[in-house]
């Protein structure tokens, strides 16, 4: 199995890019989350990488997270969903935003990616639920000039005192964006006591 790869980045066609290492070109579809980020022809990079073997050929895929690929490799246990999909639905939205649309049970979220269905999206609901780390959800990504959220310290102190995901996510969704770590468990603690 090849977990990982770096090396020169040479060929960008998406979702398909090239990778020279010592001198073996390595071609790997990626899913436009990844694509965005990677940096110009001629650079190096390392990608995570997930390796399948069918009877047509072999086919590998790279990830710019670790995430990225655990959530790819779950989406592949599902009947009826194949590396293309699979694909398509980290293309279309964050690990983190899979992960909460899958906690809510949101299925419009995943009807918004192309080529997933109403049946397909409820399937998904359905079988990755308790599947997808916790971790993914309280995942926050900080760009330039951006400070972290605090919600994942909130949503893990509400998970700390024994609140499930979906109603801690649920308590969470009322909360100013700039709220404190402490005013946020308080506010969302007096909603889940309302909701109790």
């Amino acid at each position: 199995m090849i977990g990982r790869i770096t090396g020169t980045l040479i060929e960008k066609n998406p979702p398909s890019i090239t990778i020279d290492v010592h001198g073996l070109g390595y071609e790997l579809d990626v899913p436009m989350s990844t694509f965005y980020l990677l940096p110009a022809t001629g650079e190096k990079l390392t990608l995570f990488t997930h390796l399948t073997i069918r009877e047509d050929g072999h086919f590998l895929y790279g990830f710019g997270s670790a995430d990225e690929r655990a959530a790819f490799r779950q989406l592949l246990k599902i009947s009826g969903i194949g590396a293309r999909t699979a694909l398509a639905v980290l293309s279309g939205m964050s690990v983190t935003e899979l992960a909460q649309a899958i906690t809510m049970q949101e299925a419009g979220r995943l009807v918004k990616v192309p080529g997933i269905g109403k049946k397909t999206a409820e399937r998904l609901l359905l079988e990755l639920r308790d599947k997808l780390p916790k971790a993914f959800s309280a995942t926050q990504k900080v760009g330039a000039g951006e400070t972290a959220a605090p919600t994942g310290d909130i949503l893990g102190a509400l998970l700390a005192l024994g609140y499930n995901e979906r109603e801690a996510l649920a308590a969470m969704k009322g909360l100013a964006p700039e709220v404190s770590v402490a005013d946020g468990i308080r506010q969302a603690l007096k909603l889940l006591s309302k909701a109790g």
